[in-house]
């Protein structure tokens, strides 16, 4: 427990010894309040004309008065303090969830990654192999064309050969269709 301390002060122009185990400044502020309030209610003069009596009880009724004035501001403060907390609580509570919500969606980003990642090596993959599949293929045609022989003894051969060709199949095409109606 802490010393007590004792403080002479002068309170209404006497000498008095404050003691309490509040530091000394502490005691003086509560003397000099003593001495302001004194002094604020002197300067009435209906103040002046009241007995020793009534003055002092004005006095206790003025300190009382401030101290209830004091202790409605700090039960609101109070109050208003708990309110301020629920409220940080709540906000807390919230960041703590949209953390959570966070970190889950970054865990689906990472894994939505990966899967891309795994799908454009396999995309290359079957590019690759389209590609190796596309020039073996071009070579085996190159390959039977050269085994075969030309089509045809001269360019207006060939032109002539694929020209009937085109005239075949159109006129196939041209059947099946009025075979369809037919039905």
């Amino acid at each position: 427990m802490a010393a007590k301390n004792n403080v002479q002060v002068i309170i209404d122009g006497k000498v008095y010894t404050l003691s309490g185990y509040e530091d000394e400044d502490y005691l003086n502020k509560v003397a000099m309040y003593i001495n302001n309030k004194l002094t604020e209610l002197k300067a009435t003069d209906s103040f002046k004309r009241l007995n020793k009596e009534v003055q002092n009880t004005l006095v206790y009724l003025n300190i009382a008065d401030d101290y209830y004035k004091v202790k409605k501001q700090a039960d609101l403060l109070e109050i208003e303090t708990e309110d301020k907390s629920k409220e940080i609580y709540e906000i807390k509570r919230e960041m703590i969830e949209l953390q959570m919500k966070l970190e889950e969606a970054e865990k689906q980003i990472e894994e939505l990654t990966e899967k891309v990642s795994v799908q454009e090596k396999d995309i290359i993959k079957l590019e690759t192999e389209i590609s190796t599949s596309t020039s073996l293929g071009m070579k085996r045609i190159q390959t039977k064309t050269e085994s075969e022989g030309s089509f045809g003894k001269n360019e207006e051969e060939d032109i002539e050969i694929r020209e009937v060709s085109v005239k075949e199949i159109k006129s196939e095409e041209n059947s099946q269709k009025k075979g369809k109606r037919n039905k």
